[in-house]
């Protein structure tokens, strides 16, 4: 990746004229992404990216969940930083997001489904072995 000091800074207005698929690019982060010969190689779908073509696509970037593979493919991309004039007129705001694991305790402590599959799933295989016990006396 080029060092961000040597990057070039783009207005959000030259941002927005590429917003097509011969010429798309989108920010995340406040840095200027080229995703023109990516566009037909992402996982998701060219719609999805065509929908964010010209934009900040920050919050819909980290909404997704991508991978950290995924980040560090995007810097392959990288040809710019949203010139610092600009990224105050931004209409759209980078979100403040935190990129961590989650641990143990928040996995089992929080309301997903599965914390209904594991008590099922337990509740399953002690039925399972309590049968075939009894089968067996």
């Amino acid at each position: 990746m080029i060092g961000e000091d040597i990057l070039k800074r783009y207005s959000l207005e030259e941002v927005n004229s590429h917003n097509t698929p011969a010429s798309l690019w989108i920010i995340i982060d406040k840095k200027v992404y080229d995703l023109t010969k990516f566009v037909d190689e992402h996982p998701g779908g060219s719609e999805v990216i065509l929908e964010q073509a010209g934009k900040d696509a920050t919050s819909s970037f980290y909404d997704v969940g991508h991978s950290k593979d995924a980040e560090e493919m995007a810097k392959e991309y990288l040809v710019g930083l949203l010139s610092e004039e600009m990224e105050m007129k931004s209409h759209h705001l980078p979100p403040k997001h935190i990129s961590k694991r989650a641990t143990f305790s928040e996995i089992v402590l929080s309301a997903t489904w599965s914390n209904f599959l594991i008590p099922v799933a337990l509740s399953v295989l002690v039925y399972i072995t309590y049968s075939r016990i009894k089968a067996l006396m």
